[in-house]
């Protein structure tokens, strides 16, 4: 199957931002609608992809070889649930500089946001910094904590991965 330059870009997005959802394919590749991404997928992709047991979209061993791209999240054998490096854009690489450490108190997603602000001097949306933190936790680096509003830290100390923004 011959892949378009843009099927190409796009099967290179999935694979570096695996696990990954509907919703940020369409942020990412200003599409209307998760429907629209899933039409996409299975026209254009459908023999490069996979949905996980958690229905995340994974490429294919097949689709990294294929676009030289290495795959979003690493891992090390002996602690497969934890990554060792992680591929993503800019705005979680800083959440993930910015979020509460392991052993600290877990804070709200406008906490995270005022950190930026604070941090960065940027002020993204605060639907951005809640899916940057979403992402995340889908790669297993930020763990949420419910108690009356969803807060988030980290899962692992921030020197245990490296972060490359994409």
């Amino acid at each position: 199957m011959t892949l378009s330059d843009e099927a190409e870009e796009r099967l290179a997005d999935i694979v570096r931002l695996q696990p990954t959802k509907n919703k940020e394919l369409q942020n990412r590749w200003d599409l209307e609608s998760g429907s629209e991404v899933h039409r996409y997928l299975e026209s254009e992709l459908k023999d490069y992809y996979y949905r996980d047991d958690n229905s995340l979209i994974r490429a294919t061993a097949e689709a990294a070889e294929l676009v030289g791209v290495e795959p979003g999240v690493e891992g090390d054998d002996e602690a497969e649930s934890v990554p060792s490096v992680i591929r993503v854009p800019s705005l979680e690489a800083r959440v993930f500089e910015v979020v509460a450490g392991p052993d600290e108190r877990s804070e709200s997603v406008v906490s995270v946001l005022n950190k930026l602000r604070d941090e960065f001097d940027i002020d993204p949306d605060v639907d951005d910094v809640r899916r940057a933190l979403q992402s995340l936790r889908r790669k297993g680096v930020i763990e949420v904590v419910y108690r009356t509003v969803p807060t988030f830290r980290l899962a692992v100390e921030r020197d245990e991965v490296d972060v490359e923004v994409v």
